[in-house]
């Protein structure tokens, strides 16, 4: 794929940060249609506002991506008023941060972040997907998981657990759409490091490991998209983790990671965004 020029794109969390910089270049790249999803109305607005502004076809929707419900009504909604999508972000996400698990609410932070992290993506992806696969020209799912779904890190299980979730099952639709000779249909799952959009406010950089710029990593998502990518891991550093995996004893990767690159302290001052504002 060379460009999203007439195609229709979705975004979840599209009214801010990662979510508005991918539909700004989708309307950059002359999409067809631009359909947002967030459950933050005001916001969701002004950044429709300044899209239609600059001429792009915008499609928004105020959803609850924690709702199962909310999600089937608005893909029938989309499907009826817009048409089949075309290249998916699966982009919302929380995090919840600074506990231990033991310490943490099993309803707000525990299934909420799971709702939202692990099993929204999944829900949206089957309303989505079976259209893309009828569909002749290219299509994309890209699916924003984190380097906490590749390597486990304390304070944060509950959204490590999430995010290994996500990274299971895109990599494994992947590998269906493949294995069913549906090679129009890439799926790209987005592994990042701390990002600065917010969400993360307060945890900190580790040796090797700096808090990535949200303009650069969305500009290397949307690049490796086009290309059909299965993976966008950033930044590359993040690898020396699996390959620790495979060739350190589990005591020496911890001493490693949190000894020596203090990769498991890096939560400990975490505030992150107001949950209302999430």
């Amino acid at each position: 794929m060379k460009t999203v020029e007439n195609k229709k794109v979705l975004i979840t969390g599209a009214a801010m940060g990662m979510g508005k910089l991918y539909a700004q270049l989708a309307a950059k790249e002359n999409a067809s249609a631009i359909v947002l999803w967030d459950i933050n109305e005001v916001a969701l607005k002004q950044t429709t506002d300044e899209l239609r502004a600059n001429g792009a076809t915008v499609h928004p929707y105020v959803v609850d991506v924690s709702s199962q419900e909310a999600i089937e009504e608005a893909a029938a909604q989309v499907r009826d008023e817009v048409g089949d999508i075309e290249v998916l972000f699966n982009n919302a996400g929380v995090v919840r941060g600074n506990a231990y698990f033991w310490e943490t609410d099993s309803t707000r932070d525990t299934a909420f972040t799971m709702k939202i992290n692990a099993l929204a993506p999944m829900i949206i992806t089957r309303e989505f997907l079976p259209g893309m696969v009828a569909a002749e020209g290219e299509c994309r799912v890209i699916n924003v998981a984190s380097a906490a779904g590749l390597t486990a890190n304390p304070r944060m299980a509950s959204y490590c657990g999430s995010k290994w979730a996500a990274v299971g099952w895109s990599d494994s639709v992947r590998l269906e759409l493949e294995q069913a000779g549906h090679r129009h249909v890439k799926v790209t799952t987005v592994c990042p490091y701390y990002i600065s959009t917010g969400m993360f406010d307060g945890a900190k950089a580790a040796p090797l490991l700096p808090i990535l710029e949200p303009e650069a990593v969305v500009t290397e998502v949307w690049k490796q998209m086009k290309k059909g990518a299965p993976f966008v891991i950033l930044p590359k550093t993040v690898l020396l983790s699996e390959a620790f995996k495979g060739i350190l004893p589990t005591s020496i990767r911890d001493f490693v990671a949190g000894r020596v690159l203090g990769v498991y302290k890096t939560m400990e001052h975490f505030t992150g965004r107001d949950p209302q504002k999430v």
